[in-house]
């Protein structure tokens, strides 16, 4: 039987490999938390750290950076595989209301960027001191009596 060939579905074939591609291919990261902040650790081996750009709008922080090719010879190397991208990547992450936008710190070190989120002040949980007050406790125009054993009231006692 002869197999019919159709360029359009071998466009349509490899656009769908791209897009089973994760979006992170350039730029793999690590998010956790650790105690009141988030911690965000992402690899950028051989990227120049003046390239490195981190701004946050709208509670996105959107993280770019550029990784140039090794040299001016790439052009004209006969490359057997290639699985360094190069480019200009980028990467966004939402940020809740729950986060302290202004106190947000960056390092790159060891070809990793880390990012430091820390939790906002009122969205830490915190523990509630209970004050404690002496009452005293009115008695109406009756004689009260109390025992010690049972520490009944009896009288005119109002709540």
């Amino acid at each position: 039987m002869a197999r019919s060939f159709t360029p359009f579905q071998e466009v349509d074939r490899f656009f769908s490999d791209l897009t089973r591609m994760p979006a992170s291919v350039g730029m793999p990261m690590d998010l956790y938390r650790d105690g009141d902040r988030f911690v965000a650790e992402i690899d950028l081996p051989g990227v120049d750290p003046a390239s490195v750009d981190v701004d946050v709008e709208d509670r996105t922080l959107t993280v770019r950076a550029e990784r140039k090719p090794a040299s001016a010879a790439d052009a004209d190397r006969a490359w057997l595989t290639r699985e360094r991208p190069t480019g200009t990547f980028a990467r966004q992450l939402t940020l809740g209301s729950r986060v302290s936008l202004d106190r947000i710190e960056a390092e790159y070190a060891d070809g990793v960027l880390r990012l430091t989120i820390p939790m906002a002040e009122e969205a830490k949980p915190r523990k509630i001191n209970v004050a404690h007050s002496e009452r005293s406790t009115a008695v109406g125009s009756g004689s009260g009596t109390s025992t010690d054993e049972n520490r009944t009231i009896e009288g005119d006692v109002q709540a």
